[in-house]
C-alpha cells in the first residue's frame, strides 16, 4: 500500500481530488480478504501492471476494448483502415459517407474518424487519441486547422474537449503545431517519436502527452545487428526500445515537465513489463490478452521519485539544434520517415473506400 500511495502521489500531485479517490479505492482493496490474506487471489499480470500505470488500448477495435477495461484508447490510419474492412465495422463507415456524400472527401474520412472516436469513448472513461493526415506532417498551419476541425466535430456531437488527444506526427512542423493547439486548449498526443530530442521539444511546447515508440526502435536496431543481434542480452531494460522510453521518462520527472510519457508499438509483454510504472502503455489487444493471461509477478521498473534525484543535465533544442541533432540519429530519421509513409499510404487507401462506398 505504501509503494502504491507513493506511486500515485508523483504522478497525481497535481491533482488531488483524483488521488483522493484512487487512495480510497486502494484502502478498500487493501481490505479485501483475498488481498489481505484471508483468502488467495493470484492478479494476473495486466491487473498488476494498472496498480502502477495507465492501461491504454491500442486499436480501432472498440467491441473487443471492454473485455481489457483499459483507460484510454488510441487510434492511427492503419488501425482504422483494418477496422473499417471487418464485417463488424463495415457499416459504419458506409454509414458515415452516406450522411455526409457530396461533402470533400478530407471533411468525410474526418466524420468518419470522429464516427468511430465516439463509439470507442463509449467504451472507454478516458480519453481517445485521433489522428491527423499524415500527409500533413510538415505543414503546421493545415495541421492546426485540421486538429481544429476534429475538436470541432467531436464538439458538435457533445464530447468536451477533454476526452480527446489530437494525434499528429512528431516532427519539428508537428511539434510547433501542438504548441499553438495546446494554447487553444486542444490537447495533443505527438506520436512516431523515436529521439530524445523530439521528446525534449515536445516538453518544450508544452504537449499533453508524447507516444515514444518501444517496437519500431527495437525493430531498427536488431536489424542493423542481424546476425549479432542476441535475443537475451537485448531484451528487458536493455531493450533499445525500453532505455530510450525510460531514459525520456526519467528527463522529465526529473525536471518537472508535464508531459504524459505513453510508450507505444510494443512487440512482446517483456517490453511491457520492463517499462511499468510509465505514465501510460498503449498495447494492442494481442498483448493485452498475453497480459491477462499471466500471472507471473510484476513490479515497477520506472520510478518517478527516484528520477528527481538523478543527476541529469538540463538540454533545450530550437530548430536548428533539433533538426541537427535528428539527423545525426539514423535510427530515428529513418524510422520517423517510414511511419509517416506507412500513414501517409493507409490514409490513401481509406480514401479510396470512402470514394468507392
Amino acid at each position: 500500500m505504501s509503494f502504491f500511495r507513493r506511486s500515485i502521489d508523483a504522478r497525481l500531485r497535481n491533482r488531488p481530488e483524483t488521488l483522493a479517490v484512487l487512495e480510497s479505492g486502494l484502502i478498500a482493496l487493501s481490505r479485501c480478504p483475498s488481498i489481505a490474506g484471508r483468502g488467495h487471489t493470484t492478479m494476473n499480470q495486466l491487473d498488476q501492471l494498472k496498480a502502477y500505470t495507465t492501461v491504454v488500448a491500442d486499436t480501432g477495435n472498440f467491441k473487443q476494448m471492454a473485455q481489457y477495461a483499459p483507460r484510454d484508447a488510441t487510434t492511427n490510419p492503419s488501425l482504422i483502415l483494418k477496422a473499417v474492412q471487418q464485417p463488424d465495422y463495415a457499416p459504419l463507415l458506409t454509414d458515415t459517407v452516406a450522411a455526409h456524400r457530396g461533402r470533400p472527401l478530407a471533411e468525410i474520412v474526418d466524420e468518419v474518424l470522429v464516427r468511430f472516436g465516439r463509439e470507442i469513448l463509449k467504451v472507454v472513461p478516458g480519453r481517445v487519441s485521433t489522428e491527423v493526415d499524415a500527409r500533413l506532417s510538415f505543414d503546421t498551419a493545415a495541421t492546426i486547422a485540421r486538429a481544429q476541425r476534429l475538436i470541432g466535430l467531436y464538439e458538435e456531437a457533445g464530447i468536451g474537449r477533454e476526452r480527446v488527444l489530437i494525434k499528429i506526427a512528431s516532427t519539428w512542423e508537428g511539434i510547433q503545431a501542438a504548441r499553438a493547439l495546446e494554447r487553444d486548449g486542444i490537447r495533443c498526443n505527438l506520436t512516431l517519436l523515436f529521439s530524445f530530442c523530439q521528446a525534449v521539444a515536445c516538453g518544450e511546447a508544452g504537449v499533453r502527452l508524447i507516444s515514444p515508440f518501444v517496437g519500431r526502435i527495437y525493430d531498427w536496431y536488431k536489424k542493423q545487428a542481424g546476425a549479432a543481434w542476441d535475443e537475451a542480452a537485448m531484451s528487458g531494460a536493455n531493450d533499445p526500445g525500453v532505455r530510450s522510453v525510460t531514459q525520456i521518462f526519467n528527463h522529465y520527472k526529473h525536471f518537472g515537465i508535464e508531459t504524459e510519457v505513453m510508450g507505444a508499438s510494443f512487440r512482446n509483454t517483456g517490453q511491457i513489463v520492463a517499462l511499468a510504472g510509465c505514465d501510460l502503455l498503449t498495447i494492442s489487444p494481442e498483448l493485452l490478452a498475453q497480459l491477462q493471461a499471466s500471472e507471473a509477478p510484476l513490479s515497477p521498473a520506472l520510478d518517478a521519485q527516484a528520477a528527481e534525484g538523478m543527476d541529469l543535465r538540463a538540454v533545450t533544442y530550437h530548430e536548428t539544434s533539433f533538426r541537427f541533432a535528428l539527423n545525426e540519429d539514423a535510427m530515428a530519421t529513418e524510422k520517423l520517415a517510414e511511419g509517416i509513409r506507412q500513414f501517409a499510404a493507409d490514409s490513401a487507401k481509406l480514401d479510396a473506400l470512402i470514394q468507392e462506398a
